[in-house]
C-alpha cells in the first residue's frame, strides 16, 4: 500500500461529506473498513 493512502481516503471522505452529508454513516463506514484493511495489510 501506499504510504499516502490513508489520508487520500480521508480527503476524499471530507469532500463526499461536504457534499453529501447525509451519507456520512455509509462513509465512516467505508473509511473504517478501508482503514482497518490498510492497517492489516500494511504490515
Amino acid at each position: 500500500m501506499h504510504p499516502f493512502a490513508g489520508p487520500i481516503v480521508s480527503i476524499i471522505a471530507g469532500v463526499i461529506v461536504l457534499i453529501y452529508p447525509k451519507i456520512l454513516n455509509y462513509v465512516v463506514a467505508i473509511y473504517l473498513i478501508l482503514f482497518g484493511i490498510i492497517g492489516l495489510t500494511g504490515k
